[in-house]
């Protein structure tokens, strides 16, 4: 990208890309279908795009693991892509847990399965609710 992005910039381009992408295709693909297209999208948006990033998992100063994030843009934002009927917890509690296991701020969990794109930003250290200071969002 010629300029820097912020986060919140990123996250809106990518979700405008999925859009794309969804309403392009529909619903009904395997995940890695969608995976590429949004590759091709990103791409064309200008973002810098990484396909299965390897991310290494510490625990006490050792490496007890990795895992391979979905997408990661621009060395920031990590998207994470499901092809379901309907996200669950767990899924948003895999996507928070890569956030932790690099250090990023910024995820997003997006879903293909459905109608309707689903999409949710996800973060490693919640964000207050302005509605309700009690219950982070």
């Amino acid at each position: 990208m010629d300029r820097i992005m912020e986060d919140k910039d990123i996250t809106q381009t990518i979700i405008g890309c999925a859009m794309k992408v969804h309403r392009k295709l529909g619903f009904g693909f395997l995940e890695s279908v969608y995976h590429k297209a949004l590759l091709h999208e990103l791409g064309k948006a200008g973002l810098r795009a990484e396909s299965e990033k390897p991310i290494p998992v510490f625990y006490d100063g050792m490496m007890v693991g990795d895992f391979f994030a979905d997408i990661l843009v621009e060395q920031k934002v990590i998207v994470e892509l499901k092809a379901v009927e309907q996200l669950s917890k767990v899924h948003e509690v895999q996507t928070v847990n890569y956030l932790a296991a690099t250090g990023l701020d910024v995820g997003l969990l997006l879903n293909f399965g459905t109608k309707r794109l689903e999409f949710k930003r996800k973060f490693r250290i919640p964000k207050p609710n302005p509605e309700n200071p009690v219950n982070p969002v």
